[in-house]
């Protein structure tokens, strides 16, 4: 039976509206939820710890910023919006304390409840709005009058509010105006990690890795196999977000399409499944979660390190090379932009 999904109708924004909200944390979420909320009419403000370099750029953009602690005091309603592996260290030191009955925690996304690294009291109602974009075109939906749609859950019912008050904050960032549909922390948390390691980063960054340097040992010039590749996946990944994988399949040639029914299986194999289903299995048991703990609290050798041996492969200097000769590209300084909202 296919997902309730719930509408601007479904949603009450003065369920929240004569509230205090607080996002902690200034970052790509944090900043989009508390700008529209903002602009939906509620009262929000920001908590920060006392060095963040985003509190410049939260007061110029017209919130009172406190530190994270009193802006939990002050708040009704409090979205953690801060990375996951630093939510259970702020969650010890500053919310908890602070939080009193009736109080609302909300995530944007459940690892830290679902995998237990952060236990909240009896008492507060703890939920998750998770738009489905990253924040800025959170931001950008609602300027043009969208929306991003979202997930909403329940793990805590203190008040019997919890629904009515997760719909609210969903309409208050423009959510309700696409769709909101009702998941749980686990499905979301253990779904999400799926996605992200199996297909959509780690399982496209290697197929595309991996292509790239099958045709550069087969004797290929490394700009060819930079375009079929990389470049052109997007034209591939669009059709099939507008359309679907058959519609897709119709934008096509008949060359790209039997190419595409009779190898595709042949990449993609009954052993990559078996792979998915074990990271599938890695995460539902917390593997992966106590390895990523770990290895965050050991200062994050493994990662960096993989992450610049990525950054040094050879696709990297092709594609700077030939996204300087297309102007069409949009050339984004990411890392400006994640400096600018940097918590």
């Amino acid at each position: 039976m296919p997902a309730k999904v719930y509408t601007e109708n479904d949603a009450d924004l003065g369920v929240i509206s004569n509230k205090t909200l607080a996002v902690i944390g200034y970052g790509s979420q944090g900043h989009a939820h508390a700008r529209n909320l903002k602009d939906s009419g509620c009262k929000v403000i920001i908590g920060l710890y006392p060095k963040s370099p985003s509190r410049e750029v939260a007061t110029k953009n017209g919130f009172t910023v406190m530190d994270t602690a009193e802006a939990v005091k002050a708040a009704d309603v409090i979205m953690i919006a801060v990375p996951d592996m630093k939510q259970p260290d702020v969650f010890i030191k500053d919310i908890e304390p602070n939080l009193t009955k009736g109080k609302t925690l909300i995530f944007t996304h459940g690892l830290c409840v679902h995998f237990g690294l952060i236990k909240v009291p009896a008492g507060i109602n703890v939920i998750m709005v998770a738009p489905k974009g990253p924040g800025h075109v959170v931001r950008s939906q609602y300027v043009e009058g969208k929306g991003v749609p979202a997930l909403i859950a329940i793990a805590q019912d203190s008040n019997k509010q919890s629904k009515k008050i997760a719909l609210a904050w969903a309409k208050g960032i423009g959510s309700a105006r696409a769709g909101v549909l009702e998941t749980t922390f686990k499905e979301e948390t253990e779904t999400d990690l799926f996605g992200e390691q199996a297909v959509l980063c780690g399982g496209a960054s290697a197929l595309v890795t991996a292509g790239f340097e099958t045709l550069v040992e087969a004797g290929y010039q490394p700009e060819m196999a930079y375009f079929e590749c990389l470049h052109e996946l997007k034209l591939i990944v669009d059709l099939m977000v507008e359309s679907g994988i058959s519609g897709m399949r119709f934008s096509i040639s008949e060359t790209a399409k039997y190419g595409d029914i009779i190898s595709g299986p042949k990449v993609i194999t009954a052993t990559t499944k078996k792979a998915m289903q074990k990271i599938l299995k890695n995460i539902q048991d917390g593997k992966f979660t106590k390895a990523w703990v770990k290895e965050y609290k050991e200062g994050l050798p493994n990662y960096k390190r993989l992450l610049k041996e990525g950054e040094n492969h050879p696709i990297e200097k092709t594609g700077q090379r030939l996204r300087a000769l297309m102007p069409w590209v949009p050339k984004k300084n990411i890392k400006g932009t994640q400096a600018a909202y940097s918590e």
